[in-house]
């Protein structure tokens, strides 16, 4: 069960499959790179980063379609975003293990992550607008075209996430996740 405004609200068994997939992609994501900071002569925590995901992860607390969307579509798809040029910038570097850790391992796993999070966002919502928790999730996630379930991304986006999103946007890494072009370039302008 999930906390949505206090009250539980039950998922299927494949949403907890899915993000236990995802928990253990991150963990290896982490060990991997923080032992690649090991081999490079440094520690995790060594340098200053922001906390972006814990004070979204904080704010979204309470409803878990605002935690999808926002940990899910808006921070792993920057990740989709900014890989790319991570990767080069490694390999102009001369550090061929790093780039191709990111590149075989972390890339194509944030996209699985992307898409789950689109996924189960979108099941949420559906499911929520029927108001019925036995719908059959393999059936509803497939209306990620839906007007109302995009202009709802778009709401919780707006009410969580500060500011525009930040383009360029890997397009291809996105549509790959089943990430279109109208769930998230309208927010990437200030909304008036």
């Amino acid at each position: 069960m999930i906390a949505r405004f206090g009250k539980p609200e039950t998922m299927p068994k494949d949403f907890f499959d899915d993000f236990v997939k995802v928990a253990e992609d991150e963990a290896r994501h982490f060990r991997l790179l923080a032992s690649q900071l090991v081999e490079l002569g440094s520690s995790y925590g060594a340098f200053p980063a922001h906390d972006g995901l814990w004070e979204s992860a904080e704010a979204t607390a309470d409803d878990i379609a605002a935690r999808l969307a926002i940990e899910h579509c808006v921070h792993e798809a920057r990740g989709l975003d900014v890989l790319p040029t991570t990767i080069v910038r490694f390999q102009k570097g001369g550090d061929k293990a790093t780039a191709d850790l990111l590149h075989s391992v972390v890339y194509p796993e944030e996209i699985s992550h992307c898409a789950a999070g689109i996924r189960w966002f979108t099941y949420v919502l559906l499911r929520r607008q029927v108001h019925s928790p036995h719908i059959e999730y393999k059936t509803l996630y497939e209306h990620y075209e839906d007007e109302e379930v995009v202009q709802a991304f778009h709401a919780v986006v707006r009410t969580y996430f500060k500011g525009p999103l930040k383009p360029p946007f890997n397009i291809e890494a996105r549509n790959a996740a089943g990430f279109p072009l109208r769930w998230y370039l309208p927010l990437s302008t200030k909304d008036d």
